[in-house]
């Protein structure tokens, strides 16, 4: 089969639109929708979680590569199903939504940047603008990993750059994460979980072969979020966020290297999500970190770090 989006150059898109698409391909792999299957703006943005607006610039650039169909009187249908979306998904999912934030991931992983920096040094070897380098340092400094100094200078934090790091987050993740379970405010959304667990199904069933590591990645990311989430503590969903984007950081830059297999893990996020379901919510705690020091010894005897 020919695919249209291997014959067309992408349009240059803003990070949110970039976003947008990988995330509505996502969708409907996750949910193995069919050629002809409507989607609808409204609907996409409240799952995605974003205003319509980015899902407006998607959907017309998806229709352009091929993937979808525009009807001028019903709005948009698939034009292939999701078993047709293997390679699109692995294109986009690999496309940067900040190529500059990537440079800067990358050399300061690799020890070329020293924890201290200046604008202006950033500005000589990355050659852009202040106000570009600004803008990115800004969603850094969001993310945790890098604070500003008096003046234009830039500080780097502790990053998951080592065994030894990667080892001490998850024993800070085996101690705070299991213990949301145990709040007298857990809920569990009954949506959210359904809708994650329909992905982690997807994901055993045969998607951890086709994704892309960032697919896989973000699937775990949101599962451990939601979690932390329902806790209903503020501080252990700041705490389990603040991780994940530590971990995209390296996650990231290792998405074409040799990976861990999956599909184990979401069969373990399958079981914990069976016990919140059945209300033992000491027994989820225990899997959940079973599952984390499952997961940190396969890490560590990786190689991959």
């Amino acid at each position: 089969m020919v695919y249209p989006w291997r014959e067309k150059k992408s349009m240059p898109l803003t990070a949110v639109q970039k976003r947008a698409i990988r995330e509505i391909v996502a969708y409907v792999r996750r949910e193995n929708l069919s050629k002809g299957f409507h989607l609808t703006e409204m609907h996409l943005a409240s799952i995605l979680g974003t205003s319509r607006t980015p899902i407006q610039t998607a959907l017309a650039h998806l229709a352009k590569l091929g993937v979808v169909r525009r009807d001028p009187n019903r709005g948009y249908f698939l034009h292939v199903g999701a078993a047709d979306l293997a390679d699109v998904a692995k294109e986009w999912m690999s496309v940067a939504e900040d190529p500059l934030y990537q440079k800067v991931a990358d050399a300061r992983l690799s020890r070329k940047l020293p924890d201290t920096v200046h604008e202006s040094d950033l500005i000589r070897l990355f050659r852009v603008s202040r106000s570009v380098i600004r803008r990115t340092l800004s969603r850094i400094q969001e993310e945790g990993w890098v604070q500003r100094q008096p003046g234009h200078g830039w500080s780097f934090l502790s990053t998951i750059d080592s065994v030894e790091a990667y080892e001490e987050s998850y024993v800070f993740r085996m101690t705070v994460e299991p213990s949301g379970f145990l709040t007298a405010a857990f809920r569990p959304d009954t949506a959210e979980c359904d809708e994650i667990q329909r992905l982690q199904e997807f994901i055993v069933a045969g998607g951890y072969s086709s994704m892309s590591a960032i697919e896989l990645f973000e699937a775990n990311a949101r599962f451990h979020e939601a979690l932390a989430k329902w806790s209903g503590n503020r501080f252990i969903l700041h705490s389990v966020r603040r991780m994940n984007q530590l971990r995209r950081l390296i996650e990231y830059r290792q998405a074409t290297k040799p990976r861990l297999p999956r599909k184990t893990h979401a069969e373990e996020h399958l079981a914990i999500l069976a016990k919140i379901k059945s209300s033992d919510l000491v027994g989820a705690a225990s899997l959940l970190r079973q599952h984390l020091d499952s997961a940190r010894r396969q890490k560590i005897s990786s190689g991959l770090l």
